[in-house]
């Protein structure tokens, strides 16, 4: 069986594993004005990872763990915090750790962003079956991107290209180069009017820095297997 891969907007994802095992990233529903559903819409969950604490990435980290019956997954500082705030369930690590969540192993990873506790990060998801994941977080482009490319054979990789606030689709192009995944699935575009409005601009410079790459482009609440 395939895993399955849920787009919830912005850099909110739900990955549905083979053997059913619900992992949700950065899932920010309640005041997402492109939202496709709502957090009580989201099946049980294992875990949510956060890559950071930004109000668009975490701001429902708490509803959504208290919905799913998730264990909240983050860098030590931030899980701290949302604990306070009443996330039963945490689990911290830190970048270049990986732990074994239900039979996929995560590997956090850096991001180059800013975070009001901890620091941004992006993960690696291998899963038991071989594949591989991999979701940048909030990024501009940096070369340690190169250096995942070595370690992973990353089958589908979910990079921003946005602008404003993290890569465009021009730097995020340069990434593949890098990172050399199968698959990438753009995100962080068209939420808000200062973001790039389509992927177009991603579209054009992909092609021509990394033509080995299959871009799929998808809207909010569609899914691919994997």
């Amino acid at each position: 069986m395939a895993h399955r891969l849920k787009w919830l907007s912005h850099s909110g994802w739900q990955i549905t594993a083979a053997n059913g095992s619900v992992y949700l990233i950065d899932p920010w529903l309640s005041q997402n004005p492109v939202a496709p559903l709502k957090i009580e819409d989201l099946p049980q969950a294992a875990y949510v990872l956060l890559t950071h604490d930004h109000g668009d990435h975490a701001g429902d980290a708490v509803a959504v763990t208290k919905h799913t019956g998730a264990t909240l997954v983050g860098q030590p500082e931030t899980v701290g915090r949302y604990n306070k705030a009443g996330a039963e369930k945490v689990l911290g690590m830190n970048i270049g750790g990986s732990v074994d969540l239900g039979g996929v192993i995560v590997t956090m990873v850096d991001a180059y962003h800013s975070s009001e506790t901890g620091t941004p990060a992006g993960y690696v998801l291998s899963f038991d079956d071989g594949k591989v994941l991999y979701h940048a977080g909030d990024t501009g482009l940096h070369c340690n991107m190169a250096t995942w490319g070595e370690l992973f054979t990353i089958d589908v990789a979910l990079l921003p290209i946005g602008g404003h606030y993290t890569m465009d689709g021009r730097q995020a192009a340069k990434a593949l180069r890098m990172l050399k995944p199968k698959k990438v699935l753009p995100m962080h575009y068209k939420t808000f009017p200062v973001l790039a409005a389509t992927a177009d601009d991603f579209l054009r410079e992909a092609a021509r820095e990394a033509p080995q790459t299959e871009v799929v482009v998808i809207e909010a609440g569609q899914d691919i297997e994997f």
